[in-house]
């Protein structure tokens, strides 16, 4: 029997693209089949607001209306709330935003549930990164020491961007946004749900990873070999660079059967759609968050009926993967 997982990428309040095209999808699946998102997911995986996402529908009854209603302009600014510090200047010798604010948002949201109340049969996994011992940290469902934690404080750690938030403090160990090392978890998810279910064989996962567009900002070759730190910083945005994730869907792409995979996403620029978001993770105006609404519905229109289709177990004549800017179309 088939499984399928669900994977959201990083991408701070990108997200909102990721949460609006899987509104529409549900929207769809109710009116058309009377199913839910959670109905058909059987392994939910997230890294930073992925991690929001994914262990909203997991752990929590909020639905997924009501997980697209987080990524509005009163929540982002609760969220993104400024670091007003003395000598404290745009992230560069302190993190741009309080983190408070994310952290009592989350709290509010999420309340007492925690990773074990994920369905039985079911599982989920968020990415974190353990700053002190260098190494990436997956809490997961199937681990069962991480089964008692409070989704909060791991939505709340896997989100804790590197000069944007604080980084997070729990049970000794201090972490911050997964997305350093592991943008999109979709490997992750992979390689846990052929643990969990080891009489499934690879040719039976099916999975739909969902994006939050892809940065289009050009870097200046000869320029950047001048640069230091405080270059690659300020005019390489090289937190953003490390968080490049396209290495992973051409990994799933091969090792997943031809059919059972679509990876939503798309460049974020005029050359492949009308009217792009800005491709910041913390423009939190009106204006943006409406654009990212758009961009979900846009990729709604041209993956929806395929998403729908794996969702209800059924594989495609072919995989999908990003937008191509110029056919318009998954490549």
């Amino acid at each position: 029997m088939s499984k399928i997982i669900l994977a959201c990428h990083g991408g701070g309040v990108r997200g909102a693209a990721t949460t609006q095209f899987l509104a529409r999808i549900e929207e769809s699946l109710m009116n058309e089949h009377n199913k839910s998102i959670r109905d058909c997911v059987d392994f939910y995986a997230g890294t930073s607001t992925g991690s929001i996402i994914a262990l909203a529908l997991a752990t929590t009854n909020l639905s997924m209306s009501e997980i697209n209603e987080l990524y509005n302009v009163t929540t982002a600014k609760k969220i993104f709330k400024e670091n007003k510090g003395f000598f404290e200047f745009d992230g560069i010798n302190a993190p741009r935003y309080e983190g408070y604010g994310k952290t009592k948002v989350l709290s509010g949201k999420f309340g007492t549930a925690r990773i074990q109340d994920v369905p039985d049969g079911k599982h989920v996994l968020a990415v974190t990164y353990d700053v002190e011992k260098r190494t990436p940290v997956v809490f997961k469902s199937t681990n069962k020491e991480n089964r008692r934690k409070l989704s909060s404080d791991i939505a709340d750690a896997s989100s804790a961007g590197p000069t944007y938030f604080p980084t997070k403090s729990l049970n000794g160990h201090w972490y911050v946004d997964g997305g350093v090392t592991t943008n999109n978890p979709t490997m992750c998810a992979i390689v846990e749900a052929l643990r969990a279910w080891q009489e499934t064989p690879i040719s039976e996962l099916l999975v739909l990873s969902v994006g939050t567009g892809f940065r289009t900002r050009k870097i200046n070759g000869p320029e950047s070999r001048k640069w230091g730190a405080l270059g690659w910083f300020t005019k390489g945005n090289i937190i953003d660079l490390l968080r490049d994730e396209k290495i992973v869907s051409y990994q799933a792409r091969t090792l997943l059967k031809d059919g059972n995979y679509i990876h939503v996403n798309s460049d974020m620029s005029k050359e492949t759609m009308p009217n792009p978001p800005d491709d910041a993770m913390d423009d939190i105006s009106k204006a943006n968050i409406d654009k990212l609404k758009k961009m979900g519905d846009w990729w709604f229109n041209i993956y929806g009926n395929d998403a729908i289709k794996l969702l209800l177990g059924k594989s495609l004549n072919r995989s999908l993967d990003s937008i191509d800017p110029l056919t318009k179309k998954p490549t």
